[in-house]
């Protein structure tokens, strides 16, 4: 009986463990993404800092063959 309510009120399931884990490391990798995103914005706001009035994008050349739909 003391198996059947410690199952009840939620032993250590295997299946659950593995989620809790992979969850954690989905946190850790999003929070790792965020510091290298972040990272990258402040050294194009330091770009955009020292060339006040220049487009960034100057001599790049951005090919869009067709339109494409917007979603509705």
């Amino acid at each position: 009986m003391a198996k059947a309510l410690l199952g009840y009120v939620g032993g250590s399931d295997p299946r659950l463990l593995a989620e809790m884990r992979r969850l954690q490391q989905r946190v850790q990798d999003l929070e790792s993404e965020l510091v290298r995103i972040q990272s990258e914005n402040d050294v194009l706001n330091a770009a955009v800092a020292q060339h006040p009035g220049e487009s960034l994008l100057n001599g790049i050349d951005i090919d869009v063959p067709q339109a494409e739909p917007a979603l509705t």
